[in-house]
């Protein structure tokens, strides 16, 4: 493991702290755990901007009529 020097917000660190005590985890265990899931999505994100790159732009109003024959609103 690496040793890091975080700042946190009072908030998020006291909501840190709350967590790791209930928990019973360490608030680096939860820090890592949360980054992992962050760069996870990114990598999902990735794969999805990958795949509709090349998608035809859909305007606005052709936006919403779809929505309507989908039955979304």
């Amino acid at each position: 493991m690496s040793k890091a020097t975080l700042y946190l917000e009072e908030p998020v660190h006291k909501a840190l702290r709350l967590k790791a005590a209930e928990t019973n985890q360490s608030m680096s265990e939860l820090v890592n755990e949360a980054l992992k899931v962050s760069l996870l999505e990114d990598l999902e994100d990735l794969k999805d901007w990958r795949e509709r790159k090349d998608d035809e732009p859909v305007g606005y109003e052709a936006f919403v009529e779809l929505l309507m024959q989908d039955g979304t609103i």
